[in-house]
């Protein structure tokens, strides 16, 4: 790993997080360290290290908050209201501020730890192929590398330019063991690589044994429920799903329709309906999630702290800004269900809904949603748009439309670039998807920023660490 970081082997256990019923394999003692020899003489113990991964990313520094709807909202422009204290520097993209600094700092750390502990868990997995049952070997060393690539790539997304912008700019490490030693610093073109590596590895795994693909029926019966709720995994479609952004985002759009089409054509992922919307029953859209993280705390620390009128916290847009978002169509479903007003002086705010899933039952409670259908969908519009393929793309999106409740569209829109944009900021809101969208498109102006030229200040790229460029003497990454 690398040397600025300090290597914890963390297992952060805790009973249901993968599964929301209760699970036999998980009636164990949580443990802040284990030694491998123990952890690892069990098909157990890989379970508990690749849960402890998982239950890394429920972590306000990232995912649970900052990676989603807090520091990279607010670089995406989503919010027009928010702690100031907190971010006000993060508005005006002052990564060198106290608090911008604080924020990628975590960022950097937080996702190395759970890159190492990914390493760790790869290290032994082969040695002991027999101890597993069933699939699990196949299925867990999948979702390791997964994993992986999954956070690496976030991690380029952040501190490495736009790949359009230069390839060949020194990016971030691509840490493949766990190690005090100094991994090399990659360009952007190597760690997009090193991703995509790891993700076929992981697709050729999950594509033997992930019982969304063989259609293998489980049961509590079986291994306890382990391989149910493959949606809070990374699954084999969430698998093809991140490999169409790594595509999309190196401007390999051909292979990114072949991995959006897949996803799509399953049809293991159906639109959220509008009686559970209507109902509150399924505000996080589970039912389309390719991916999504299980924060057992949801409504208490996110929901009531960050999306509500009595909190000084509050993330919250106007009622004319949310009009806007949504070119005035308020039959929009996104807009009827998943945004409630404020009362009193709050009563012009808007507040996201998608957080308080509490009231839906089992599958629908507590999922943050990091990886959904509907991305698919913009993926193959955008793609076919650039094919030449007007009617395509027309269609494309006019599904994501008719599912929220939209009339289906005629014609292309004049400007189809602005359209997809406006479509990514009505389905994604607070989940952190827009800052990284406009980086890809190498937007020059940020919108509701068009103070300065994005690209040419270099808006779009995190500073490494001062303790990256100090005591492991890394190149600009800008």
């Amino acid at each position: 790993m690398i040397s600025s970081i300090r290597i914890h082997y963390i297992i952060a256990l805790l009973l249901s997080f993968l599964l929301t019923s209760c699970n036999s394999w998980l009636d164990v003692q949580p443990r802040s360290q284990v030694e491998d020899t123990e952890l690892f003489e069990k098909e157990s113990g890989f379970k508990e290290a690749l849960a402890g991964v998982y239950s890394s990313m429920v972590s306000s520094k990232t995912y649970a908050k900052e990676l989603t709807f807090g520091f990279i909202g607010v670089l995406g422009r989503e919010w027009d209201y928010y702690s100031a204290a907190q971010y006000d520097n993060a508005a005006t993209y002052d990564y060198d501020a106290t608090y911008p600094t604080m924020y990628i700092r975590n960022i950097w750390s937080n996702s190395y730890s759970g890159i190492a502990n990914t390493n760790n868990l790869l290290a032994h997995i082969d040695d002991k192929p027999s101890i597993f049952s069933t699939d699990n070997y196949n299925v867990i060393k999948g979702e390791a590398l997964a994993l992986r690539a999954f956070l690496h790539f976030d991690l380029l997304r952040l501190f490495g330019v736009s790949y359009a912008v230069n390839k060949e700019q020194p990016s971030i490490p691509y840490s493949t063991a766990l190690s005090y030693r100094v991994f090399p610093q990659l360009t952007v073109e190597q760690v997009a690589n090193a991703v995509l590596s790891d993700l076929n590895a992981a697709e050729a795994l999950l594509r033997l044994s992930d019982p969304l693909v063989t259609g293998r029926e489980i049961t509590e019966s079986d291994d306890n429920g382990y391989l149910l709720n493959r949606q809070l995994h990374l699954n084999y479609y969430a698998v093809k799903a991140l490999q169409t952004r790594v595509y999309l985002w190196m401007g390999d759009y051909e292979r990114a329709l072949t991995a959006a089409n897949e996803v799509i054509q399953s049809q293991l992922f159906p639109w959220a309906t509008s009686t559970s919307l209507q109902l509150g029953t399924d505000l996080s859209l589970a039912t389309e999630q390719l991916f999504a993280l299980n924060n057992l705390t949801l409504k208490a620390d996110i929901a009531d702290k960050y999306f509500s009128e009595g909190s000084s916290s509050s993330f919250a847009v106007t009622r004319d800004r949310l009009l806007d978002y949504f070119d005035r169509a308020t039959r929009d479903y996104r807009y009827t269900f998943l945004f409630r007003s404020g009362s009193g002086s709050t009563a012009n705010n808007r507040y996201l809904r998608k957080y308080d899933t509490t009231s839906g039952g089992t599958y629908y409670n507590y999922k943050m949603p990091l990886m959904r259908v509907s991305e698919m969908y913009l993926v193959r519009s955008e793609v076919l748009w650039r094919n030449g393929d007007d009617s395509g793309a027309l269609d494309a999106l006019n599904e994501l439309r008719i599912a929220r409740n939209l009339t289906r569209l005629a014609t292309m829109p004049a400007d189809f670039e602005s359209a997809l944009m406006a479509e990514y900021r009505r389905e994604f809101i607070g989940e952190g998807q827009l800052f990284f969208l406009y980086k890809r498109l190498n937007k020059r102006t940020i919108p509701g920023y068009p103070e300065v030229d994005a690209v040419e200040e270099k808006l779009y790229t995190f500073p490494l660490p001062i303790t990256e460029t100090e005591a492991a003497q890394r190149n600009d990454n800008k």
